[in-house]
């Protein structure tokens, strides 16, 4: 059984949604249980034989503070999931709360693995190959070192080895151009640490890539810091929403724009679903000790059966292990690279 905590009242719709996606998840996955956390009141018509609850007191608000979620909040339903792996009650947590909330908390309860600073936010964008390219970070970090993109990219390639089945993922750093000599100082030192990893075969590094190769699907991985990522995302977004905006538009004009916009409908619309950011919901908190998806605030309650179920792949998958083994394999080239020592677990580890 795969063990899944969910906090049932994040986001902008709380149990209204969360609990209709946890039906269809139950009733898709025979060998999934959930523990779900949440005030007791709003959990109390839920009924399922592999399901339970596990009460909390608090909900940490969409625009709640860091600090009030961390330090005052502490028997939210968000920390009470996390507080589930860390106690390894549950194999992975799913939230659609606050962002900034999730990632301080989890990073406070779970700490991070050996080899990482910084935990970052990995998903997946849609791309024009019909898959999607896995992109991070995606705002958990606003401004990276060079080592801190290495670390991405090993994590990326780690959770798209575990989700998507392939063996050595393609990893691009995201650029102003594709030449090695473009680019600010982090990017160009970032560009020589992936090839020394690629070459040390421990990477599967093509190159810098522009932005417009995210939705080309020139690789399967784009590294690139938070405040990029997170600007790429909310893009991403919007497309599907101004596809739809378009339609009712043309629709709502002269005969002719109609007759026009009703032979275009067809593929407009197969393009919408493809664009439809809901079924890529759930962003992983990476270099975490435990497993930790995010879910979109505004999410309905299809995009959160998404998250759902991104999460108990990562388990049954054991992404855990998996990030944690590319680290320690790493750890002694990455120590040779940038002049640090290898952290003591990762060296007791070799």
């Amino acid at each position: 059984m795969i063990t899944v905590a969910v906090d049932c009242m994040g986001g902008d719709h709380g149990p209204g949604i969360t609990l209709p996606a946890c039906q269809a998840f139950l009733a898709a996955h025979t060998d999934a249980q959930l523990l779900l956390v949440g005030l007791p009141e709003a959990l109390k018509d839920f009924s399922h034989p592999r399901a339970r609850a596990v009460p909390a007191s608090e909900v940490v608000g969409m625009d709640d503070p860091v600090e009030v979620a961390l330090r005052k909040k502490r028997d939210s339903s968000m920390r009470v999931a996390i507080a589930q792996v860390k106690d390894k009650a549950a194999d992975v947590a799913v939230s659609a709360g606050n962002t900034g909330a999730l990632m301080a908390i989890a990073r406070y309860l779970l700490k991070t693995v050996p080899g990482i600073d910084r935990p970052a936010i990995a998903t997946q964008l849609p791309n024009a190959r019909g898959g999607a390219t896995t992109v991070l970070d995606l705002g958990a970090n606003v401004d990276c070192t060079a080592e801190h993109l290495l670390q991405f990219g090993l994590m990326g390639a780690a959770l798209v080895s575990v989700l998507k089945g392939h063996d050595e993922p393609t990893v691009g750093l995201l650029n102003i151009g594709e030449e090695t000599i473009k680019g600010s100082e982090v990017i160009k030192q970032a560009g020589e640490l992936f090839q020394a990893a690629h070459a040390a075969g421990h990477l599967n590094f093509h190159g810098n890539v522009e932005g417009n190769d995210i939705y080309k699907g020139t690789t399967d991985i784009v590294v690139c810091d938070g405040f990029v990522g997170n600007v790429a995302l909310k893009s991403s977004e919007g497309v599907a929403s101004m596809i739809s905006g378009f339609l009712k538009a043309e629709f709502s004009r002269s005969i002719w724009t109609k007759a026009a916009a009703l032979v275009a409908y067809p593929v407009l619309q197969a393009l919408k679903g493809r664009l439809d950011h809901r079924r890529y919901n759930g962003a992983a908190l990476l270099g975490l000790r435990g497993l930790v998806f995010k879910s979109h605030g505004s999410a309905d309650a299809f995009a959160f059966e998404q998250a759902l179920n991104r999460g108990y792949d990562a388990a049954r998958n054991k992404l855990l292990e998996q990030v944690q083994a590319r680290i320690a394999k790493t750890a002694p080239q990455q120590a040779v690279d940038t002049g640090a020592p290898v952290p003591a677990e990762l060296a007791a580890h070799h």
